[in-house]
């Protein structure tokens, strides 16, 4: 748990140095369409998801407006130790419904941002204002090579240092 706290603490922390240009978001989120699974395909990981394999984050709307998140992987390799968090997110910006905070230690919301979803929810770009980590997401546990070069495009254009996005280790077979 103090690991957990130490990481989470770590990546809300406000930054230091200079200002940067906004992080660009989807102009609106239809929140009951982005519900539901979505496999982790890349990321700039928190210590936390470091060497993680079928990483998966799901989320649930609930009638007081806020979303049950659940984030699972297994640590190390696809039949490691399962890892299960489950943070609250609370939108913070009604209007577009793209801003977000997510809670996974009490009092604190880590900045959330959906920076793309495609037309039809099956692929999305989660970032940070502080642009130090950043989730690649789909509704399927693999996609298309052009799909995953188009992603990497979208998070280049917002001022992303590409050497560290990662690949996670998705299984087609058996995933949850």
């Amino acid at each position: 748990m103090r690991i957990l706290l130490a990481v989470m603490i770590m990546i809300t922390l406000p930054g230091c140095g200079t200002a940067r240009e906004p992080i660009t978001t989807v102009a609106h989120v239809d929140l009951e369409r982005f519900m539901g699974r979505w496999y982790v395909i890349a990321n700039i990981p928190t210590s936390l998801e470091r060497d993680a394999h079928n990483a998966i984050e799901s989320y649930q709307l609930e009638p007081d407006g806020t979303i049950a998140t659940t984030f699972t992987f297994n640590k190390g390799s696809f039949d490691g130790p399962a890892r299960r968090y489950t943070p609250r997110g609370f939108v913070k910006d009604r209007q577009s419904n793209a801003v977000w905070g997510m809670r996974f230690v009490w009092p604190v919301k880590s900045d959330y941002r959906i920076v793309h979803v495609d037309e039809t929810y099956t692929v999305t770009v989660i970032g940070r204002q502080k642009r130090d980590y950043v989730w690649l997401m789909a509704r399927t546990p693999v996609i298309p090579e052009d799909a995953y070069q188009g992603l990497l495009q979208i998070v280049a254009r917002e001022g992303y240092d590409l050497s560290k996005v990662r690949r996670v280790p998705q299984e087609q077979a058996g995933s949850p």
